[in-house]
């Protein structure tokens, strides 16, 4: 089976770059190390690099040079062939595809643009590399405006010319189609195409959210500088409105999406749009650009820095208004590595519409036994979708939760309510540009619920001398309202903390959420995601100075943690000594807990290997190991790490955290409550709240089946 793959389109503007995203999504997250390679690149304009080769190196992090990932410009590869160097470009291009092979776990190739102006020339160079590089070949067909016999036709000529070459093509991909196609225009192309293998066949509907320019393919296709909007670069346009008439008849061409084109020194066409953007009795416009370099006046300016809420970007060009609206009318949008929401978008439909086990058995040889940051958090998104779970964000109002809500629901993977104003939410939405896409917005107190969850606060809290009007009060607290949420089932977990303190978050779940039967105490885990693996390091966010009691449940907990996310539990009990190698009141804390730890993991059934007291050298470096603690199953291999107190656990993840490359600390994940409320750290970042949310959906299907 082949090691490599190459992707082929037909004809240009098919939508090959959220194709090669998705099919790299699903290699990064089986296969250690994957490379890119294009043969034959576009001319790069004013000397950029390839947008596709671009995306892949910077979004998957891909451990390779960009001189690497290509072979030639489509200019380059012209004059080649025209002077009879076909054999030597063949020959350049195959000695590139190699080398990479030889020092990657697989290679994905990607086709031309067909975008040079000679798209037979192209196809031919197409089928010439392919042919010299003997990968399997996925093809894409745009399905775009295509009539059903159209596509069937063109897919099995296409297809014939390459099986006539002796190429395997192991599947297509009718991108861009039309959400009403029917299946049978796909068992007609596998029923009357003849290949050597079964021929993989998917079609993936057009979506405006990728085909769609933002403000920032704007800006790079306009060569605009930004006067306003700066963070809502963003936001999506759906159409272009030329202004040049009277803002009464302008008004009525204003559309969801719209971006305004008029001259700079159109003061009324300007406050108009900006006027529209705060009304709610029309639609909201993407942004506006000024033509002919022209600014605004002095006054102005100042009128629009001093418009409170004024989120639209925008833009200012040297060009007049005609040539500007000209070359808008060729823009299209592009996925770029700056866009987490549109990859996100692609990679969500890219799945919904592909078989991912049945490519992925075609593709993948041999799965990696080590784990890298990229394959953990794919399979935690994986792992969260099904059963699908409901989570409840009390933070609603907050950016980084907005934006995370957005990419959650483009991948499809939990259902999500936000509690706030939903007016409020919705402003702050729109005015990052981003779509919530089905999200629930709740306001707790106008809530149909909010009178039952006070009763059921109050009964639960009564005897601490708790008030219904108490009860009342807690309610309109969004980390109340979201933890009963969950509490009664209308919610099946909650993530908290982005602005609030691990405090306030964790507070309602310890008066009414409460710990498990079998634990005596809340504590945390972080998943910290190392190089070629992933280990768990507890406690690190809650407990201050854990006795030994408190130490050994911390290091059971943590071993179920490890265990429910996949990583097969070796506890280490840290200390400043390892064995008997020295003596003092904190050692002995962690001699006693050990033996704690695995009387109760006996008691309970539980295999865990676990081991203390152990400096952490000897915990993670078999050579160490065999020196300070050589008959040890867990000296040496640990991946469960327990931490005497907060203050080390802290700093040690932090340490590890800001100064091992490639690390990331996914956290912290609290364990021992009834059911799952998780803590987010105030500088999280949108992935951070992603991964969060995914954790607790996973630990949400566990409390459901058991």
């Amino acid at each position: 089976m082949s090691k490599s793959l190459y992707i082929s389109a037909t004809e240009a503007r098919s939508g090959k770059s959220a194709i090669v995203l998705g099919i790299m999504h699903l290699l990064r997250a089986n296969l250690q190390r994957v490379a890119v390679f294009r043969p034959v690149i576009s001319d790069p304009v004013n000397g950029g690099k390839d947008h596709d080769i671009d995306l892949m190196l910077r979004h998957f992090k891909l451990d390779q040079e960009y001189d690497q990932a290509y072979g030639y410009t489509l200019s380059e590869a012209r004059r080649l062939l025209n002077s009879g160097q076909e054999a030597w470009l063949l020959e350049s291009i195959l000695n590139k595809f190699k080398e990479l092979e030889k020092n990657y776990d697989f290679v994905l190739c990607e086709g031309t643009d067909y975008i040079g102006g000679n798209a037979a020339m192209e196809f031919e160079i197409n089928v010439s590399i392919v042919s010299n590089l003997g990968c399997p070949v996925m093809l894409i067909v745009n399905g775009l405006n295509k009539t059903e016999s159209d596509l069937v036709d063109s897919t099995q000529r296409t297809i014939s010319l390459f099986e006539e070459r002796g190429l395997e093509v192991m599947g297509l991909i009718v991108n861009r189609a039309r959400p009403n196609l029917p299946d049978t225009v796909l068992e007609d192309i596998t029923a009357k195409t003849k290949t050597s293998h079964p021929l993989l066949a998917y079609a993936i509907p057009d979506d405006k959210r990728l085909g769609n320019p933002t403000i920032h393919d704007v800006i790079k296709w306009l060569d605009a500088s930004v006067l306003y909007g700066h963070g809502r670069l963003d936001t999506q346009v759906d159409n272009f409105v030329t202004a040049a008439m009277h803002i009464t008849n302008f008004l009525k061409y204003i559309r969801e999406g719209s971006l305004i084109i008029t001259p700079g020194d159109r003061m009324d066409i300007i406050l108009a749009s900006i006027s529209s953007r705060q009304s709610s009795s029309y639609d909201n416009i993407a942004g506006i650009v000024l033509t002919g370099g022209i600014q605004p006046s002095e006054t102005v300016h100042r009128l629009i820095e001093g418009w409170t809420g004024v989120p639209l970007p925008i833009l200012i060009v040297d060009d007049h208004t005609y040539k500007a609206t000209q070359i808008l009318q060729s823009l299209h949008g592009t996925i770029d590595p700056e866009h987490p929401a549109k990859i996100a978008s692609a990679i969500g439909l890219f799945e919904s519409r592909v078989n991912i086990e049945e490519l992925r058995k075609r593709l993948v040889t041999t799965e990696s036994k080590k784990i890298t940051p990229f394959m953990f958090e794919y399979n935690l998104i994986e792992k969260a979708k099904a059963p699908r779970r409901h989570i409840v964000l009390p933070e609603g109002t907050s950016d980084r939760i907005i934006q995370a809500t957005e990419i959650l629901q483009r991948r499809n993977v939990v259902d999500i309510t936000l509690l706030g104003a939903p007016e409020t939410i919705q402003a702050q939405a729109s005015n990052l540009g981003v779509k919530l896409n089905g999200a629930q917005c709740v306001n707790p107190s106008d809530s149909p619920q909010f009178e039952h969850y006070a009763e059921h606060y109050f009964e639960a809290r009564k005897h601490k001398g708790i008030r219904m009007e108490d009860a009342r009060d807690r309610m309109m607290d969004p980390t109340y309202f979201g933890t009963m949420m969950v509490q009664t089932g209308d919610a099946d977990g909650m993530v908290s903390g982005s602005i609030t303190t691990t405090a306030q978050t964790i507070r309602p779940a310890f008066e009414f959420i409460k710990t498990k039967p079998d634990a005596s105490i809340v504590s945390s885990v972080f998943l910290m995601c190392m190089g070629d693996r992933v280990v768990c390091f507890g406690d690190c966010a809650v407990n201050p100075k854990p006795d030994a009691q408190q130490l050994a449940e911390i290091a059971l907990n943590s071993a179920e943690t490890a265990r429910l996310f996949g990583i097969a539990p070796y506890v280490a009990m840290l200390s400043y000594s390892t064995g008997g190698s020295g003596t003092g009141a904190d050692v002995e804390k962690v001699v006693e807990a050990t033996a704690i730890a695995r009387q109760l993991a006996n008691e309970r059934g539980l295999d865990i290997p676990i081991e203390g007291p152990l400096q952490y050298d000897a915990a993670v470096d078999p050579d160490v190991a065999r020196t300070k603690m050589p008959n040890s199953d867990v000296a040496g291999h640990a991946t469960v790490f327990i931490f005497p107190d907060l203050n080390t656990g802290n700093n040690t993840y932090k340490a590890v955290q800001r100064s091992v490359p490639g690390s990331t600390a996914i956290g912290p994940v609290l364990q021992g409550l009834n059911k799952p409320v998780n803590d987010l750290s105030r500088g999280c970042r949108v992935r951070d709240i992603v991964n969060t949310v995914a954790i607790t959906a996973i630990q949400a299907q566990t409390k459901k089946d058991a």
